[in-house]
């Protein structure tokens, strides 16, 4: 009874019950809910395959499938001072800027980086939302700074990725002037004649884009992206109508001559470099190098063989030998 009890029942209930599943092994859209496989998910850009919902990626997804290679290098940013107002609600400042950094991994809710694309050299500049909603705080103001000031030196055209609930409350004042001080970087670049293109994704909204989200040469956006200065729960509650359907989304925006464009994630590879070359006066995007021809060593012809003699013909009247 105790070899049963003790081994052929719980053999039977191993191969009968259910295995764990990994919690990061599926994520769920939460447009359809669909499950969506994670690595499928990755290979798709974090764009849902069911619904073509353009879920969160973070800036080293985005770069890495930007840059040429996924190749790019970071453009310091200079580190501003640290909870300047001694801010604290429901938890203090520097505890909260510590838990977003253990969160994402990533210092600040933007990063920078400098490479190619098809063959273009390009600065980018892209906010994470997920670090405090990608608010525009002094750091964010540094690095676009940063970024410009990188493009100008190099002669580099400059993109930028925004994704950001608004101004970080925590600073107070000090980030609303980062609006007029991003400003004036953008004004850097069109005195060095640089192009400065835009991509708003979802969301982006509040002081970002009453600054430099939209102050771009070419405003371009994913699909079904919020874009908008206040939301439009607010704007309901205020006017007390019901807005239109789509109302503050890109396609919407793009409808009312707000935007240039609407772009996938996957074609961004090739409408930004494609825009930055039409401004730049360049060529034609450069899809991939042809691979150089391979150099073979000249031989010498073979010399013809020589004609074998003729043979004349016998009469049948010949004597036989």
């Amino acid at each position: 009874m105790n070899w049963i009890t003790n081994y052929v029942r719980p053999k039977i209930n191993s191969l009968f019950s259910r295995r764990e599943v990994p919690e990061n092994l599926w994520t769920k859209c939460d447009e359809c809910g669909t499950m969506l496989f994670h690595r499928e998910l990755h290979d798709n850009l974090y764009v849902c395959t069911n619904c073509n919902n353009h879920m969160y990626i973070t800036p080293r997804d985005r770069f890495t499938a930007l840059f040429d290679g996924g190749v790019y290098s970071e453009v310091a940013v200079p580190a501003p001072i640290e909870d300047p107002l001694k801010f604290r609600d429901q938890k203090r400042y520097p505890d909260r800027l510590k838990a977003a950094r253990q969160a994402t991994g990533e210092t600040e809710a933007m990063l920078v980086g400098e490479g190619e694309i098809l063959k273009t050299p390009v600065v980018v500049a892209a906010q994470d939302f997920a670090f405090m909603a990608g608010s525009m705080g002094m750091h964010v103001g540094n690095a676009i700074i940063a970024a410009a000031e990188r493009a100008v030196a190099a002669g580099k055209p400059l993109v930028l990725f925004s994704a950001a609930g608004g101004a970080r409350m925590q600073e107070g004042i000090l980030s609303l002037m980062q609006m007029p001080r991003t400003t004036v970087a953008v004004e850097m670049l069109r005195e060095a004649g640089l192009p400065y293109v835009v991509v708003l994704t979802h969301p982006t909204t509040g002081g970002v884009t009453a600054s430099y989200a939209m102050l771009g040469d070419v405003q371009i956006a994913e699909p079904g992206a919020l874009i908008c200065f206040a939301g439009p729960r607010v704007i309901e509650q205020t006017i007390r109508e019901t807005l239109p359907e789509g109302f503050q989304r890109a396609e919407y925006l793009l409808d009312h001559g707000m935007l240039d464009r609407v772009a996938p994630r996957s074609a961004h590879r090739v409408e930004i470099a494609t825009v930055l070359r039409m401004l730049m006066g360049l060529g034609p995007v450069v899809h991939g190098d042809l691979p150089r021809p391979v150099e073979t060593t000249q031989i010498d012809p073979a010399p013809e063989p020589e004609p074998l003699p003729r043979l004349e013909s016998v009469p049948d009247d010949a004597p036989k030998s």
